[in-house]
């Protein structure tokens, strides 16, 4: 079992930025990618960023690709989003969600473990 747990959700103007944080604890030594996803009111889940646990590769959805930076801490087991450049439709429930398995990233139902998630809200 993975237990992940985010923080870093807020209130801020367009343009502003945030980082939000997952820490990952449990059995996270077999973690093969780590994502973040959002979910906005009258909308589905989407896709957001992806991390590949032990390699270099990062993905992004074209919406946040040159605003959102996802990045990680092995030691700390821990995977962030840096979003700047922040806009209203960014505004959701942000959520991190670990694999132990190869996925196509972008996929969340290959997801096995999930946070509670964060709310963001950009104001205009």
């Amino acid at each position: 079992q993975v237990q992940l747990v985010e923080s870093g959700g807020g209130l801020v103007q367009a343009g502003g930025s945030l980082r939000l944080s997952c820490a990952a604890s449990g059995r996270t030594f077999t973690t093969y990618a780590m994502g973040w996803f959002r979910h906005a009111p009258g909308k589905e889940r989407e896709f957001v960023a992806a991390i590949i646990w032990r390699g270099v590769s990062t993905y992004y959805a074209d919406s946040v690709k040159g605003r959102f930076t996802i990045s990680r801490d092995n030691a700390k087991n821990t995977v962030y989003l840096q979003m700047n450049s922040l806009k209203p439709e960014d505004t959701a429930v942000y959520y991190c969600a670990s694999t132990q398995k190869p996925i196509p990233v972008r996929r969340l139902n290959e997801y096995d473990y999930w946070g509670q998630g964060t709310q963001v809200t950009v104001s205009s």
